[in-house]
């Protein structure tokens, strides 16, 4: 008899069998392996570092796998918020834990809105993702009724979004019976002597030797300025006092700024940092345009900013 040879059905069939005995046996074979590793128990790591949880993981032959990283002000950065599976499960080892990581609480800087009118303010903190907070009022010498004079965090201070910033907003000129302290700073120290004559405060003098501004020039002033005095209270205010045989090395320096062109007026706020702190030179506001001249003291090294609606806009060294 003459043998058939193999149909092609046939050798497919032949060809299914094998593999699925060969996929069969591939399976039992790793699932041999895996159930002969040892069960152990997922510890809590949520609050810990990446590598306190690897220290913890290590020892049970778990891994760990980093699925994301969230924002979060509860949790310190770099910490775990949450893991997958949960402590408690009963997983074989090699099993990877998944983990999601805290990126602390999401920072903004806090803008200027010193000399700004509260609403004003209030929208400028919420464009900055900030919450305007406790407002109270005091008098003030310097700004006009219902502009803001200070505020707390301080401008340009890193804080977290949502944080909530108090303002100390100005009640106008005060009645006659309340004194504040005037602005003094860069002023000659006879003005400062007439004006603690006048209102029977008592003065106390401190001299700088190594500045360089003019004999006289007040450099710095304690209370500052708009706090309530009275007979009681000891102002204390450092002059210098260069040696009349030194040159002169202060000038006055110009600034010119221009406001930007545009449909509304602009609140310009210039400020003066130097060695013996920070002052503020001009605040008010201007049209689309306008220039703002100003003849700055300048001795040693000095910085200006320039804040356009609360707004850091330039800044200029001296």
């Amino acid at each position: 008899m003459v043998k058939k040879g193999v149909t092609a059905v046939e050798a497919v069939v032949v060809l299914l069998v094998l593999g699925g005995l060969g996929l069969f046996g591939f399976r039992w074979a790793i699932e041999g392996l895996v159930h002969s590793r040892a069960v152990q128990t997922v510890p809590n790591v949520t609050g810990k570092s990446i590598a306190g949880a690897l220290e913890q993981l290590a020892p049970l032959n778990l891994a760990i796998m980093k699925e994301g990283s969230e924002f979060n002000s509860q949790v310190p950065i770099a910490s775990i918020l949450r893991q997958r599976p949960p402590a408690g499960t009963k997983v074989r080892e090699g099993k990877a834990i998944r983990v999601v990581v805290s990126q602390g609480g999401e920072t903004v800087f806090a803008p200027s809105v010193a000399g700004l009118p509260l609403r004003n303010a209030e929208m400028l903190l919420r464009q900055g993702q900030l919450t305007l907070g406790e407002v109270t009022e005091s008098y003030s010498l310097r700004l006009e009724k219902g502009l803001v004079m200070t505020q707390d965090p301080a401008s340009e201070s890193s804080v977290e979004r949502n944080s909530l910033v108090n303002v100390v907003v100005s009640a106008g000129q005060p009645p006659e019976e309340i004194v504040l302290m005037p602005d003094f700073l860069r002023k000659n120290l006879a003005e400062a002597s007439k004006w603690a004559s006048e209102v029977s405060v008592p003065l106390a003098v401190t001299k700088d030797v190594s500045s360089l501004f003019p004999y006289g020039t007040i450099l710095a002033q304690d209370p500052a300025a708009d706090a309530v005095v009275d007979e009681e209270t000891k102002v204390k205010l450092t002059i210098s006092a260069r040696p009349s045989d030194v040159k002169d090395k202060a000038s006055m320096t110009g600034l010119q700024y221009q406001v930007p062109q545009g449909s509304a007026e602009s609140l310009v706020r210039i400020v003066l940092t130097d060695t013996h702190g920070e002052r503020e030179l001009f605040n008010g506001l201007r049209a689309p345009g306008t220039k703002i001249d100003l003849s700055v003291p300048q001795a040693g090294r000095a910085r200006v900013k320039i804040y356009l609606n609360g707004i850091l806009v330039e800044e200029r060294d001296l």
